[in-house]
């Protein structure tokens, strides 16, 4: 007979940029219980300072990268790590651990010399209450994001990076050495722009990819976009109005919407760079 856990089970699957992050980790709730160090009354917290704690319940919590990281400057390589950490009033260490074969936080089996990575993180103390112990990505953007972890009225942020440049270049690299199309050509041209990247370059490939492909109002607007990094104001407009005209066809009314009002903007710095 299947029981009921009392912190049930969860998996995230967060993509970041070209890196991809699994948790799989179970969630314990407060129900009324002092959580973190010891209460006002001297009751005990369910994590004690100076122990370690699991992060989570049941099993030990399980982080997977599926390319190497930064974390708060130190290289971790791409694989699956335990997640620990030793919370205390003032700073927690947070641990990356290579043995992910322990029950919960393993206790006399674990071991220091199989760390592959210890930080150490101020926590937050917030107004907010988190009934159930939650895990969460924040600030995402191509090359990195914020993990969280809230619990009670205590929140731990630890940043996260990876070198999302240099591994979109080797795929660009590759992809223009192997019969690109207007698609590899968009593509290119729309990281560039996204990142502020290469601004030139970026408008010869857009120009490339409307060359091969044809007008599309996403073409388009990738390449007003540039243009306007290029403080090429008129031209961009130029683009814009096309894609504009192209995105009504298909009734895409967000591109006309964004073209719109990047219309607006635009008319407004022209004259400074005239």
């Amino acid at each position: 007979m299947n029981h009921p856990k009392a912190s049930p089970f969860s998996k995230i699957e967060q993509e970041v940029g070209l890196l991809k992050i699994t948790i799989e980790y179970s969630r314990p709730s407060a129900k009324g219980r002092v959580l973190f160090g010891n209460g006002s009354n001297g009751e005990c917290g369910l994590v004690p300072y100076g122990r370690i704690w699991r992060v989570g319940a049941n099993e030990s919590t399980k982080i997977i990268f599926s390319t190497d990281v930064v974390v708060e400057g130190q290289k971790l390589v791409k694989g699956t790590y335990a997640l620990y950490a030793f919370p205390e009033e003032e700073e927690w260490q947070i641990v990356f651990h290579n043995n992910t074969t322990h029950w919960g936080d393993g206790r006399a089996k674990y071991n220091t010399e199989e760390d592959a990575l210890r930080i150490h993180v101020k926590p937050i103390q917030k107004q907010d209450f988190q009934e159930t112990f939650l895990i969460s990505f924040d600030d995402i953007d191509h090359n990195g994001a914020i993990m969280n972890w809230n619990w009670g009225n205590t929140e731990i942020s630890i940043p996260i990076q990876f070198d999302t440049k240099s591994i979109f270049q080797e795929q660009i690299n590759a992809q223009l050495l192997n019969t690109p199309t207007a698609q590899t050509y968009y593509q290119i041209a729309r990281y560039y722009q996204e990142q502020g990247l290469k601004p030139k370059e970026a408008l010869g490939y857009i120009d490339s990819a409307i060359s091969m492909g044809g007008d599309t109002y996403y073409f388009y607007r990738v390449r007003s976009l540039i243009l306007a990094d290029l403080n090429k104001y008129e031209a961009a407009i130029k683009a814009s109005i096309i894609s504009i005209e192209l995105a009504e066809k298909e009734g895409k009314d967000e591109f006309v919407r964004l073209n719109q009002n990047d219309i607006r903007r635009w008319k407004t710095l022209q004259s400074t760079y005239k």
